[in-house]
């Protein structure tokens, strides 16, 4: 499996990202610039966490203009894999990826530390590997990370099975049903705030965030006809 990591100007979590797949996966995995016009070669694409742009506008409003984003589309309606971290989810919703948006914290304050995700949707691409109702210790690093979105969209989410991750116990940022995580509707998109390429080893206080990327590889050799790492 190939994988892209999106890097936009103000990009800061690219590494991070990079390293979660060679570390967890040893899979192969290119930095690729916003404005690159083929992601043809790349069976996996990450939309990493910073501050794309410098989050001039709105987060995100910017870097969904860049002419990769276009390939981002592609790749989603094409059925690749695609995931946004931070960042990345404000982009993704920003692009139409993803239905809702990201707002400051109701805290109006950066909130940095590790927070307790309930898996509530294990069926995409992204989560298979993990159980419906698993508590998992992901971090989060944001100010803008408070989901929003209006009554008919929250319920079609609901119905759907779209919402991905919630916070299990205190809502850091008053995001909409404590949602911190959402897919598409085909499940081979999701976008979350919390940062699963920082917690794929206990060195780094967790290592529940490497079960998002065997996830995805398992996904991709399951379509592929190879076997899984199970």
């Amino acid at each position: 499996m190939k994988f892209a990591v999106i890097v936009f100007p103000g990009s800061n979590c690219d590494l991070d990202m990079y390293n979660a797949v060679v570390d967890v996966l040893g899979e192969d995995v290119d930095y690729v610039w916003h404005t690159a016009t083929d992601l043809s070669a790349y069976d996996g694409i990450l939309v990493p966490g910073g501050f794309s742009y410098g989050d001039y506008l709105r987060c995100g409003a910017i870097a969904q203009l860049a002419p990769v984003m276009n390939e981002v589309r592609k790749a989603a309606d094409e059925g690749k894999f695609v995931l946004g971290v931070c960042n990345g989810f404000q982009v993704l919703t920003e692009a139409g990826l993803l239905p809702g948006a990201l707002i400051r914290n109701d805290s109006l304050k950066f909130r940095c530390h590790p927070v307790g995700l309930r898996v509530e949707n294990a069926n995409t691409a992204f989560t298979r590997d993990y159980e419906k109702g698993e508590v998992v210790t992901i971090p989060i690093a944001h100010g803008e990370g408070n989901y929003y979105c209006d009554e008919e969209t929250l319920a079609r989410l609901k119905a759907n099975g779209q919402i991905v991750f919630t916070y299990d116990g205190s809502n850091p940022n008053g995001s909409v049903g404590n949602i911190a995580g959402i897919s598409n509707e085909a499940g081979n998109v999701v976008g979350m705030m919390p940062h699963p390429e920082r917690a794929v080893s206990e060195l780094l206080g967790s290592a529940d965030g490497a079960k998002m990327f065997t996830s995805v590889l398992n996904a991709w050799r399951e379509r592929n006809g190879a076997a899984s790492t199970r």
